[in-house]
């Protein structure tokens, strides 16, 4: 039995399924890479293991360590240790990255982390990523550059610290040097939580970064190949169309 198991899964909305039977399995501690086209529903399925009441589940079942998330709210998931990277972060005026950092920590919390303990935690882990220490008492994403909003993610990502973390295109808007940061941030950040890591993304570049040892590819609202770190060596080489062909049409 895996850690997080998702089963038969179908989405929709609206009138309009945008999800067909997705069946992903992945256990704490390891990276699994989910690679596609744009609109093949990759960001999708992030949304709902997250809990987005946009979307909605008409077949099938996520658990996370045996217990139902779909029964659960988006605070609950987080709280069982689900996190989701968004591929655009919102900017949030009037709230420090700090002050937002130690309330959402704090949430997860039976007892506050003290001040000077999360001072401490905040400051080794902006400078993992390699952040520029004012960043964090700055408002939120608020001015922040594409690569500095990805830095913030993954900061909180580190400061959270969740059992399996979402990344939705992690890569998206950062330049050479972000994605190398960032790569082996959370890499690093992986490893020393044993932290399952799904990473969502169109290219390949950031797998050299971050290597996942599973490679999923979705076309079309489903998983239509399965392989190691040579799939994504494949896709690089040869392009999503090349797959097209497998998938059945409604």
């Amino acid at each position: 039995m895996s850690d997080l198991e998702i089963r038969n899964l179908h989405v929709a909305i609206g009138d309009k399924t945008i999800l067909f039977g997705i069946n992903l399995d992945m256990n704490e501690g390891e990276i699994v890479a989910l690679m596609g086209p744009n609109g093949s529903g990759k960001s999708t399925l992030a949304y709902v293991l997250a809990g987005h009441p946009k979307y909605k589940v008409t077949n099938g079942t996520i658990t996370f360590h045996g217990t139902n998330v779909l029964s659960l709210k988006p605070h609950e998931r987080s709280k069982l240790g689900l996190f989701l990277s968004f591929q655009y972060p919102a900017e949030i005026s009037g709230v420090t990255v700090s002050n937002f950092l130690r309330t959402a920590l704090n949430a997860r919390l039976t007892v506050p982390i003290k001040i000077s303990d999360f001072i401490a935690k905040l400051k080794e882990k902006a400078a993992l990523l390699k952040m520029d220490s004012a960043l964090v008492n700055r408002y939120l994403n608020e001015g922040f550059s594409g690569g500095e909003k990805k830095k913030c993610e993954i900061l909180q990502l580190a400061v959270l610290e969740p059992k399996i973390a979402i990344l939705d295109e992690t890569d998206s808007g950062t330049d050479v040097d972000a994605l190398k940061i960032l790569g082996e941030g959370i890499t690093q950040i992986s490893q020393q939580n044993k932290m399952g890591i799904l990473l969502i993304t169109h290219y390949n570049r950031i797998l050299h970064y971050v290597k996942p040892s599973r490679v999923h590819v979705m076309v079309n609202g489903r998983i239509v190949k399965s392989g190691g770190f040579e799939l994504a060596e494949f896709i690089e080489k040869n392009g999503f169309d090349s797959l097209k062909v497998e998938v059945k049409k409604e």
